[in-house]
């Protein structure tokens, strides 16, 4: 029986990261993944589908190239060949992960793993032939998978999770309808947009990004009426059925208390993720969980001693980098290490066009925990390189103590604000006031001229 000082179950980005890290501690490491390196961020979710919003990105700016004084002739898309630049991106960072993971001498293993006791771990290649493994800590990083919910017709031909949707190569949909108004609904919904296709998006709450700054899913919906894109709030899906038009699909669903009905060639179920951690425990084995989530301490301790568990297996906030900064801070605190990462401050980024990113508090969680805070916009229409570029509805809102001046929050919609959100990241883990977050010079004329802007407006 080999052994190791610790066994990641699970490669995406939470486990491969952790693996990695506890190698670089000296820690003999082994990493176990039944499907591919990377996990659903790198193959099924954040880098498939940020190739393909590059990608309809540029479609779309071709297309409205005339502003520029350019033309375009003959501009069309080509699933087959966006599907091979899609894999080819996969598949190139799926490599860069396997030679690091050589490079550190982490011994990896395709198959399946099971914990089958405090410290034991079966793999189960796909070929047969399972072995054991003794660990001294074992992480579960197992991540999620997409929800099917119970609606009548959800297993029609035609309708499909974001998983399948990835897969797709085929002709080009008049009409795709996306049920759900989250991150998953409203990136696939900007993306097919732009592309040409006809989306309808029914969401069954009051508004599009429920869980982030209100304006910013108002200020979506606004942007994607303007495009052409219906959306429907407060919509609950009764049922799919096939429509009388062969091929088609037909969605009866209730829009505030009035019934309804809508035709698509496809139908995206983008309803959320459901957690898999249960799935890395033989039966009998498994530790507390909750609706399928695995239950876990501040120091990410199952109640079984000596495993782990970090990132979607545990429910919160899905998002790859807070799995990585998890497993880090799980893989440090085995090593006798400072944990090095604010777990606490973690940016949540949805890749639309234009692109929206927030971190820390909005001015309405503050409000809901009595706190008393001051916040100020900065409209990125007044911003030189949004001008020239063409960007459209656009804003930076900084959220702040009014008394101590220390930036609490921000809620950004424009050009690049992934990449901005960073530095409001890193003013709210280190504590900065909004003047000491304005003194650094930003260059013009660029989209990082904006935060600049919205500081001096506090």
């Amino acid at each position: 029986m080999e052994r190791y000082d610790l066994v990641v179950i699970g490669a995406g980005p939470g486990g491969y990261e952790a693996a990695l890290e506890a190698a670089g501690l000296g820690l003999r490491t082994a990493l176990i993944e039944r499907r591919q390196l990377g996990g659903t961020c790198l193959n099924r979710g954040c880098i498939p589908t940020k190739a393909l919003a590059h990608a309809a990105g540029l479609y779309a700016e071709l297309n409205a190239c005339g502003r520029f004084g350019l033309s375009a002739e003959q501009l069309r898309c080509d699933p087959a060949a966006l599907a091979a630049y899609r894999q080819s991106t996969v598949e190139t960072l799926r490599g860069g992960i396997a030679l690091r993971l050589k490079q550190k001498k982490v011994n990896l293993f395709q198959g399946s793993g099971l914990v089958t006791a405090p410290h034991r771990v079966r793999v189960e290649p796909p070929q047969g032939g399972a072995l054991e493994l003794e660990a001294q800590n074992i992480l579960v990083a197992a991540g999620a998978k997409p929800a099917v919910p119970p609606i009548p017709g959800a297993q029609l031909p035609g309708v499909m999770t974001s998983d399948e949707l990835l897969e797709w190569s085929g002709p080009p949909f008049g009409t795709l309808l996306v049920i759900g108004g989250g991150v998953i609904g409203v990136e696939f919904a900007s993306i097919y947009a732009a592309l040409g296709t006809r989306v309808i998006i029914l969401e069954a709450l009051d508004g599009l990004l429920a869980n982030l700054d209100r304006e910013l899913g108002q200020s979506l919906k606004l942007l994607f009426k303007k495009r052409g894109v219906q959306v429907h709030t407060g919509a609950r899906v009764e049922a799919l059925e096939p429509a009388s038009e062969k091929g088609r699909l037909c969605c009866r669903y209730t829009e505030k208390g009035v019934p309804a009905e809508c035709g698509a060639d496809a139908v995206l179920l983008a309803v959320g993720r459901t957690p898999c951690g249960l799935g890395a425990f033989a039966p009998g084995v498994a530790p507390a969980s909750e609706k399928g989530r695995l239950l876990v301490n501040s120091a990410f301790a199952t109640s079984l001693p000596g495993v782990y568990a970090i990132g979607d297996a545990i429910g919160g906030a899905q998002l790859a980098h807070l799995a990585t900064a998890q497993g880090l801070a799980v893989v440090r605190a085995l090593a006798g290490k400072a944990p090095g990462l604010r777990l606490d401050v973690v940016p949540a980024c949805v890749y639309t066009e234009p692109e929206i990113a927030s971190v820390g508090l909005s001015a309405d969680e503050a409000k809901a925990r009595g706190l008393a805070v001051q916040s100020k916009k900065y409209p990125m229409s007044a911003n030189g390189r949004s001008v020239l570029t063409g960007q459209e509805r656009g804003f930076i809102k900084v959220v702040y103590d009014p008394a101590g001046r220390a930036v609490l929050g921000a809620q950004l919609m424009c050009a690049r604000a992934t990449d901005l959100v960073g530095e409001f990241g890193l003013a709210i883990a280190n504590g900065l006031t909004v003047e000491q977050m304005a003194a650094a010079i930003r260059p013009h004329p660029t989209f990082s001229e904006g935060i600049s802007e919205v500081l001096r407006s506090c």
